[in-house]
């Protein structure tokens, strides 16, 4: 299986996290981490095996 290092859905880039799952349940567990330090999460089922992809917004933050 070739893995695609980051997939566009709805014009957002993610990347892969570089894990492959072999339950949902897992990549569920992995993809509820990757938001609670708020990642954007997508995740993809291929070959009876799940791929987590995130994407995180860079903000600028104004110095003091």
């Amino acid at each position: 299986m070739t893995i695609t290092l980051a997939r566009k859905v709805d014009g957002k880039k993610y990347l892969w996290d570089g894990l492959v799952y072999e339950s949902q349940d897992q990549a569920q567990q992995a993809l509820e981490a990757y938001q609670q330090e708020g990642f954007e999460v997508q995740m993809f089922a291929e070959d009876n095996q799940y791929l987590v992809y995130s994407r995180r917004v860079v903000t600028v933050q104004s110095g003091s």
